[in-house]
């Protein structure tokens, strides 16, 4: 069978063209036993075409099998024409395919195997991604120069360089610096630190608390007086009373909040990454920013019993209260 798809294909035939693009041909059976019939414990990765595991060839060979799925929706004759162009491709800076098994619905590719594995586990492996799930003011130590330092890491939870969000039904940290999904579902990420640190901005701009805020005169919690403010035309009015006649740069003033009305999106999708915050806050461009939508907690007023026990009041335009009752 092998020998009938090289032929009719023109691998590795002896046509006299570069004998580098020959390739050899395993059956499924070499494969099964080189793979230890696919075990968990050879799988190395899984990719958008198949997963990829980690086999022995007769000589102690290691070598990569590339396992197609069969969700793929490629033919066999699809699939021997870009073997061909894959094994003429051979190059000292591309991992060489040493070559295949086409065997009932089975279609797998024999790479070299690269002991190192691949570049992104030397650039990121040793990078934990952690969710902090308590970033607040309070949190943020100052040292002699006036450099900040995020502190209290007792919640926080590292994430596989995979992984993108968790749940809990153990709520814990501080309502008011709370995205809506982790408030309210237990759904947490790095978006919702990203909320998080969108409210510190905003607290750092006003000089005032988004947990306590209160104002006769206006209806609103800080993100949503924010918001107002915002709306029409008027962001300057959040700025610091005591610090505002001092601030020479009110365009800088006006770029924190327009970065932390950004963080403070209801849906985490609608809210930009930390690196992209980075990027932003050290911008001189603002005007090419995305605009902001409404925030989270705009039309809510919500009295949320967290671990700690405290019940912190958001005033927002209607009556809704809601409680989370966390377990013991």
């Amino acid at each position: 069978m092998a020998e009938i798809e090289k032929n009719k294909y023109g691998i590795g035939g002896g046509d006299g063209q570069n004998n580098d693009t020959q390739l050899s041909f395993s059956s499924l059976k070499d494969v099964l036993v080189a793979t230890d019939n696919f075990s968990e414990a050879n799988k190395l990765g899984e990719g958008g075409f198949g997963p990829v595991y980690k086999g022995k060839l007769s000589g102690d060979q290691e070598v990569a099998m590339k396992r197609l799925s069969k969700k793929s929706g490629q033919g066999l004759e699809e699939f021997m024409n870009e073997l061909r162009l894959i094994a003429k491709l051979q190059h000292t800076y591309l991992v060489r395919l040493l070559g295949c098994c086409v065997e009932r619905d089975e279609k797998i590719l024999i790479y070299e195997y690269m002991p190192n594995r691949s570049l992104d586990k030397f650039l990121f492996d040793s990078r934990l991604k952690v969710i902090h799930r308590d970033l607040k003011a309070s949190n943020v130590l100052l040292d002699a120069a006036m450099n900040p330092k995020i502190s209290d890491f007792g919640m926080a939870r590292i994430f596989g360089i995979d992984q993108a969000e968790a749940n809990t039904n153990r709520i814990v940290g501080t309502y008011g610096y709370m995205s809506p999904e982790y408030a309210f579902y237990g759904q947490f990420s790095e978006k919702s630190d990203v909320f998080s640190y969108g409210v510190l901005l905003l607290e750092i701009v006003s000089g005032r608390r988004n947990t306590d805020f209160y104002d006769p005169e206006i209806p609103f919690s800080l993100v949503c007086w924010a918001w107002e403010l915002w709306k029409k035309g008027k962001p300057e009015g959040l700025i610091d009373p005591a610090v505002k006649d001092t601030c020479v740069n009110h365009v800088e003033a006006v770029k924190f909040i327009h970065v932390g009305l950004l963080c403070v999106q209801e849906v985490p999708g609608d809210r930009p990454t930390m690196s992209s915050v980075a990027q932003m806050l050290s911008s001189s461009d603002s005007q090419s920013f995305p605009l902001p939508g409404e925030p989270a907690f705009n039309t809510r007023r919500a009295v949320v019993v967290v671990e700690s026990g405290d019940q912190v009041r958001v005033n927002c335009s209607n009556q809704l209260t809601m409680s989370l009752p966390t377990g013991r």
